[in-house]
């Protein structure tokens, strides 16, 4: 897809929230720059669709030689003024640049036709030996997404060269599914070894999740039979209440009527004069 659908219409209604120079998206990149300067420590490294170029920014802030290139006119012309020198107009399927110890690519190979994006991981891959990569999969809704795929997609294209998933790194603090690939020469029953351990720790995390969730479901079960046993006595309870008070206010008129008859006065007056007839008075 040609840089001229990337204009400021995009950046500013189709990224989520405007793609702006602003603390949040300064803020967002600046925690994947100190990461990478962290984690990696390269010297030099391409922000491979860098847009504003806020990564090259925040990069360039922790002092590495970051750069960036882009498809998107627009985008490079409103790059920060002391780091324009260092992104460039242009395609990541062509000429990058020199080696670098680092390729990142965040969010663009799903904007690219396949065979594009294919050429740009090529291009990646003869570049560097060591690519930060993740492509939104199942985000169809944005009308430059033109290649949304899995990530095992993705992965079977760097594995065609010799690129393979760092199992014992963690690139969601970029996005729940971006990977970091790494050029390995190590033969292919190391490679299936580091699989397997990987599979094996998330298979068996997996598991205790589904069986403490089993547990916890049980429990549940239990602590609702139980509290619907205690409603069923409150509500017999509340039912023998009823019929008690209603008794007593049953109990309570008949005295009052037996009060207000006549017998009752004639009772009380003949009570009253036997007790001053009482020869004992």
């Amino acid at each position: 897809m040609g840089g001229e659908a990337f204009d400021a219409f995009y950046y500013r209604h189709c990224c989520g929230q405007p793609y702006v120079r602003n603390d949040v998206w300064l803020g967002f990149f600046g925690g994947i720059a100190d990461r990478i300067k962290t984690d990696m420590a390269p010297a030099r490294v391409l922000d491979a669709g860098c847009a504003k170029g806020f990564l090259v920014e925040t990069l360039r802030d922790r002092g590495v030689e970051a750069f960036g290139i882009d498809v998107s006119e627009h985008a490079i012309a409103a790059v920060h003024p002391p780091v324009q020198p260092f992104c460039r107009v242009g395609s990541i399927t062509e000429e990058l640049g020199g080696a670098f110890d680092l390729i990142v690519s965040i969010e663009v190979a799903e904007h690219m036709p396949t065979r594009e994006a294919e050429r740009a991981i090529a291009n990646f891959c003869a570049h560097t030996s060591d690519v930060l990569f993740s492509s939104s999969p199942v985000d169809y809704r944005e009308p430059t997404h033109v290649n949304v795929h899995p990530p095992e997609y993705w992965a079977e294209q760097f594995a065609r060269h010799g690129f393979y998933r760092d199992v014992d790194y963690d690139a969601t603090y970029i996005l729940p599914w971006a990977t970091r690939y790494r050029k390995r020469a190590e033969p292919m029953h190391r490679l299936v070894r580091e699989y397997e351990r990987r599979y094996w720790a998330l298979l068996h995390e997996a598991t205790d999740a589904r069986n403490y969730s089993t547990d916890l479901q049980k429990s549940f079960s239990t602590v609702e039979a139980e509290r619907d046993a205690v409603r069923t006595e409150r509500d017999a309870l509340r039912r023998d209440y009823d019929l008690v008070a209603a008794e007593a206010d049953r109990n309570r008129e008949t005295v009052v009527n037996m009060e207000r008859s006549a017998f009752w006065k004639l009772r009380l007056f003949w009570l009253r004069l036997k007790n001053l007839l009482s020869p004992g008075r």
